[in-house]
Order: structure tokens, then sequence, then C-alpha cells
């Protein structure tokens, strides 16, 4: 080896050696910086207000994933995946948002469509407080903003340092959360922190799963209307995760219905519910991801509330590909349970997935005497 082929390879040895300890040094510090938030964490009621719920009266409550004002129908997110009918590989693109308008954009359509719908109970999931793939935008703010007659209570489920993935598009640091908005009065609110995948890299995208509880007094009775807001880990293919955050949330809503409580839960359960892993047209293969729910799997007393159109309207779709309807896989993950000492029914609302990769779920409920 000649004198000039010897300098090459010493430094590309060097160059290798630094690349090594660059990405040593980043493990280190995203492990450095990694914490859960600790269970059963007392949450603030903001705005509370004076109102209380009573008996024999119907309400309305919301559930809605914003998809941290992202997904416009050309939106596809780097960690989908999925498959055509053909056989052909699909992967969502991008890390981020495309750019800071199309989330103004994708969230004035989200507050345009949900004030229209008025609820007594809004239940927000992927609501970006402070996050580069949101370019900074304060969803949490833009929100209670648009809602200004309800108290708010905060659930943060996703805290992370730098993500330097994808590469061409990184996801970067976010701060985000579940944000419940009610137009009653809220006594307490609580946080309770599920199981999630702790292996070493998963752990760092996973988010902080959790789920809150929202403590709402019945006037007239020593009742209290319970509003559970949860998301369940969405990348858990074969579902291990999910069953033991599903365990976890089985025992507390058999604690609360024990204790005489209405309860209520509502959210994104990333489970294809009562019975629409099928019920939609696609020409994309059945996903790995999709897991099942019904009420075979809830406790004794509990049921979930088939929206009347269900079967056809979905609520999710999947974000490996923009959106065309009838080609991307489609169901139904949004939605609510609640207790036999309430009487519910639901509706999907279609917003052809105009501003999120869901569709709101409107319920209208009313508590037993």
């Amino acid at each position: 080896m000649n004198r000039t082929a010897k300098r090459a390879a010493a430094a590309l040895g060097i160059l290798l050696g630094l690349a090594v300890l660059a990405l040593l040094g980043y493990v280190g510090y995203l492990q450095g910086q990694y914490y859960r938030i600790p269970d059963k964490t007392e949450l603030e009621v903001t705005g509370p207000r004076t109102e209380l719920l009573a008996t024999g009266t119907p309400y309305t409550a919301v559930s809605c994933n914003l998809g941290f004002g992202a997904y416009g129908p050309d939106y596809s997110f780097f960690m989908d995946t999925g498959e055509m009918d053909d056989g052909t590989p699909t992967r969502g693109v991008h890390g981020r948002a495309e750019s800071r308008e199309a989330v103004l954009t994708n969230m004035g359509t989200a507050l345009d469509t949900l004030t229209a719908l008025d609820p007594d109970l809004l239940l927000l999931q992927e609501v970006d407080e402070n996050a580069h793939r949101s370019f900074r935008v304060n969803q949490r703010q833009m929100t209670g903003e648009a809602f200004p007659g309800h108290s708010q209570v905060w659930g943060e489920n996703f805290h992370s340092t730098f993500l330097f993935y994808p590469f061409t598009d990184p996801h970067g640091d976010a701060k985000a959360g579940l944000q419940t908005l009610s137009r009653y009065r809220v006594d307490r609110a609580v946080r309770r922190s599920y199981p999630i995948d702790e292996s070493f890299f998963l752990k760092f995208t996973d988010l902080d799963r959790c789920f809150t509880l929202s403590y709402l007094p019945v006037e007239g009775t020593h009742r209290q209307l319970v509003v559970v807001h949860s998301h369940m880990s969405a990348y858990d293919e074969g579902g291990t995760v999910r069953a033991r955050q599903l365990e976890l949330l089985r025992q507390v809503l058999t604690e609360e219905y024990q204790k005489g409580n209405y309860v209520i839960v509502g959210g994104d359960f990333n489970h294809a519910l009562y019975g629409t892993a099928h019920a939609f047209e696609s020409r994309q293969t059945f996903p790995g991801w999709v897991q099942t729910l019904d009420d075979t799997d809830l406790p004794e007393h509990f049921a979930f509330v088939a929206a009347d159109n269900g079967f056809t309207v979905p609520t999710c779709r999947g974000a490996d590909i923009p959106y065309t309807p009838g080609v991307n896989y489609t169901t139904v993950v949004d939605g609510f349970l609640v207790s036999d000492n309430v009487t519910a029914r639901a509706e999907n609302i279609d917003s052809q997935f105009a501003f999120s990769d869901h569709n709101p779920v409107l319920l209208t409920f009313s508590l037993a005497a």
C-alpha cells in the first residue's frame, strides 16, 4: 500500500471512529434524558367550572385524535408501514408536518369541525404543546382558546429529546398530551401510567402512554361521573403491550364502578373496535398492527358504544400512503365505552380525514337516576 492509500485509510478510520463516538454519545444523551412521569400523578384543573351534571339529562362528548396537526389527506408518516394487494410494500415519508402553514390549516379545520359539534366534554389526543414535528404551534393553547367555556385537564404523554430520525426529516423533540375539556365542574383529575415497551430503542418512540381520570360530581347524588381519557399504544405488533394496558384499564374501571360511579371511557384505542377490522373496502392487505377489541374484552357492567354508522364511516386511516377513499386500509379505533348506568349512542363524524388520520366520534349520553 502506497503512502497516499495509507493516509486515505487512516483518514477513513478516524472518520468511522468519530461517527461511532458521535452515535454512542447520542444514545447516551437519549438515555440520560429519558424518564417516565410517575403513576397516579394528580393533575391540575384549569379554568374550573361550577355547573353540575344531572341525572336523566342528555349531554354530548366528542373524542378526536388531532394527529399533531400534520395529517392532511396527502400526508404519510414514517412509522406507518403496509402492503398493497399486489404485494407492493408501503411506508410513510414524513417525520414531521410538511410546514407550519399546514399545521395551522389542519388545526383551523379541526377546530371548525369540533366547535360546530359544541360538545359538553371534549377528549383530544396528540395535542402538541411545544414540538419540532409541528413547527412549535401550541395546539394545547389553540384548543383551549377555541372552547373558552370549558375547564381543561392536561395529561402529558409524550416528552422526548431530539429524535434524529428519519435522517432526512427528523421527528425532533416533543411535548404533547391528552387534553380533556369540560363544560361542567371537575373536582379532581389523576394521570395513570400505562405499561409500555421498554426495550432500549422502542421506549424512546412509544410515548409515555397514559390515561387520565376526571371526576365530575353529579347533582343530588353521592356519585361521580368518571371520564377516562385513553390513548393506547399503536406500534405494537402482536398486541402484547396493549394487552397489559387493557388489563390495567379493566382493573381501574372495575374499581370505579364498585364505588357506585358512572364511567365513560373515550379516546384512541388503537384496536379495531366492535367487529370493524374488515368492515371497509381497501386495496391494501390486513395490517399487522391491527388487534381487535369488543365487549368480551371488557369487565362486567361495561360495553362499547358502537356508532350508529360504525360500519359505514371509519375513524382511522392507514398513514403509510396518502389518503384515497377505498384504497387505504381503514377501520374504527376511536370511540367510547360506558358503564351500564350510562345510556348512550354514538356517531362517527365523516370529516373525510381532512385534518387528521382520524375522524371524530360524537357520543350522546345520560346518567341513570
